[in-house]
């Protein structure tokens, strides 16, 4: 089109009205695209208004439908709506079907926070997004999410089926560190030592993972076998008490009534971190019961002077040993 053709054009308004009366309103000068995405399987009404030079208007109405896809997606989160957690949880989805336009689905997902902070996204693989802060989220922050994921197409031909509102709160700050050189776990609550804990972590060649990990699991009794974890027969527990999940692969802070002498002395796990249990996990008083029932989902727990490497952000909901720089590209 000419630059002549182009000053020609009536300046056009366009309102677009769905049939749960949402308004999308656009300007432009021939074309028009919309602010946000549209809904799938739904009615708009269209009403256009142009205007000549001369103040001259003309208005027109018409109506289409989005298509109703056959191939469809969702999210499945964390953080249940409703919930408090710790200071360590990230709003995390993971999506039924890989993800190849991340932008887009990205996009949908709105996040609102109070305090205000800046929250931002990142992605492991392309089923799995996590939003976190660049610190660990403020004691008492309520965090609103919006999944606005209704007719995003997420992939050619595969379209979001998900429009939810999700809100959650978050708890006390708890942070507590394992020292694997000292044998030793000390619990913060809110910067302030709540208690000293002995605990025993990996034996040589089953060394625990340094780093940040959240409880992402909690459970009062638990079976671990080793061969779920790639350890073949060298174990199978069946009543183990007091489990906290820290990886998917299978890392825990449990409670362990078969350790001996080994809590504040020496490493003798396979790799989770132990603290002094009863077998049936009935004695409210043992370091383990006192630690889980005052640990929530979200509780962070840093393991420093380890031999083994940190672990890997994506094993658990453990993106905090990104730098923040990482985590935003």
């Amino acid at each position: 089109m000419s630059e002549d053709a182009q000053d020609a054009a009536p300046a056009t308004i366009l309102v677009i009205e769905d049939n749960a009366t949402n308004r999308y309103v656009l300007t432009s000068w021939l074309t028009w695209t919309p602010s946000s995405h549209l809904a799938a399987a739904t009615k708009y009404t269209v009403h256009a208004v142009a205007k000549d030079s001369g103040g001259r208007e003309a208005a027109e109405e018409s109506a289409f439908t989005t298509l109703t896809p056959k191939n469809t997606f969702v999210g499945i989160y964390t953080p249940e709506d409703g919930s408090k957690v710790g200071v360590g949880m990230p709003f995390s989805v993971r999506f039924t079907r890989g993800i190849t336009h991340p932008d887009d689905v990205e996009k949908a997902i709105r996040i609102k926070t109070e305090p205000a902070v800046d929250v931002e996204g990142h992605w492991f693989g392309n089923d799995r997004l996590d939003f976190r802060p660049e610190e660990y989220w403020a004691a008492g922050t309520k965090v609103t999410v919006t999944l606005d994921l209704d007719g995003v197409e997420g992939r050619p031909g595969v379209y979001g089926k998900q429009a939810k509102t999700v809100k959650f709160t978050i708890g006390r700050s708890q942070v507590s560190t394992v020292d694997v050189k000292t044998h030793k776990m000390t619990v913060k609550r809110d910067g302030k030592v709540l208690k000293t804990i002995p605990v025993t972590t990996g034996k040589p060649g089953y060394d625990t993972w340094n780093g940040k990990m959240v409880i992402s699991e909690r459970l009062k009794v638990t079976r671990m076998n080793g061969e779920t974890v790639g350890y073949g027969g060298e174990y199978d527990i069946k009543d183990v008490p007091h489990a906290q999940r820290l990886t998917n692969s299978g890392t825990f802070i449990h409670g362990n009534y078969w350790g001996g002498d080994a809590f504040g002395n020496y490493n003798a796990s396979h790799g989770c971190i132990g603290l002094r249990d009863v077998r049936g996990g009935y004695d409210g008083k043992v370091a383990a019961a006192w630690f889980f029932d005052n640990s929530m989902t979200g509780d962070v727990v840093v393991v420093k002077n380890s031999h083994d490497k940190t672990v890997d952000p994506a094993n658990g909901y453990n993106g905090w040993n990104m730098s923040w720089s990482d985590w935003t590209k």
